[in-house]
C-alpha cells in the first residue's frame, strides 16, 4: 500500500519560516530529494507530489520501493483534517499508512521523536486530522521546537520564525527529520525510533 506523508503548516510566504511550519519544510525537502515538484489541487485543498522511497532513499526503484504521496495543505493549520482526509480517500490510503510531521512544544529544539498513535497534545493540526479521519492511529514525526521563553504566548511563539542564529541547526534538523521519515517507511517504527528518537 502507498503512504501519505503530510507536513503540517500554514500556507503562504508569511508563515513559511515559522516554527509551526517545520512539517512543511521537511516534506519540501523530501520532494527536493526526489526531484519532483508539488502540484496544487483545488478540490483536495492540498499540494501533492509522488515519489518512491526504498533502501536507497527517495527516488529508489525496484519492488521494495514504496509509493509515497507527499502533501502540504492549502488551508490553515486548524483545518488540516479536511485536506488530509481528502488525499487519503483520493489515493486510497489507510490511516495506518499516514505520517504527519509537526512541531512539538514539549520536546526541546534539536530533538525528533517518531511514534504511532496518541493524543493531539493541544496541537490544532493534529486535532483537526483526528476529528476528520476519525482516529489518532497514524504515525507522527514530532519536531521539537521547545517552550517559549519567559511569558511569551505559545501561539505567538510557534507563529514566529526561528532566530537567524539557529539557521544552520534548523537546516540540519530538516535533513534529520526527512531521514527519519525515509527510515520509518522502509524499515519500520522500531528502527526509526532507535536511530532518531533522542
Amino acid at each position: 500500500m502507498a503512504w501519505l506523508v503530510v507536513g503540517l503548516g500554514n500556507p503562504g510566504p508569511t508563515y513559511a519560516s515559522n516554527r509551526h511550519n517545520v512539517g512543511a519544510m521537511v516534506v519540501t525537502e523530501l520532494a527536493r530529494r526526489g526531484g519532483v515538484a508539488f502540484k496544487a489541487h483545488a478540490i483536495l485543498r492540498a499540494n501533492t507530489c509522488d515519489v518512491r522511497v526504498g533502501p536507497n532513499g527517495v527516488g529508489s526503484v525496484g519492488a521494495d520501493a514504496a509509493r509515497v504521496v507527499l502533501a502540504t495543505t492549502r488551508t490553515y493549520m486548524n483545518e488540516s483534517g479536511g485536506p488530509v482526509g481528502k488525499v487519503l480517500s483520493h489515493d486510497k490510503i489507510d490511516a495506518d499508512h499516514l505520517i504527519v510531521i509537526h512541531d512539538e512544544l514539549d520536546i526541546d529544539f534539536g530533538r525528533i521523536r517518531t511514534k504511532f498513535g496518541g493524543g493531539d497534545n493541544g496541537h490544532n493540526g493534529l486535532k483537526s486530522i483526528r476529528k476528520v479521519i476519525g482516529t489518532g492511529d497514524f504515525y507522527r514525526v514530532r519536531w521539537g521546537v521547545g517552550r517559549p521563553p519567559g511569558r511569551q504566548d505559545p501561539a505567538d511563539f510557534v507563529l514566529s520564525d526561528f532566530p537567524k542564529s539557529l539557521a544552520e541547526d534548523v537546516a540540519v534538523e530538516v535533513q534529520r527529520a526527512a531521514d527519519a521519515v525515509e527510515c520509518l517507511i522502509t524499515y519500520g517504527l522500531d528502527a526509526a525510533q532507535q536511530k532518531y528518537n533522542s
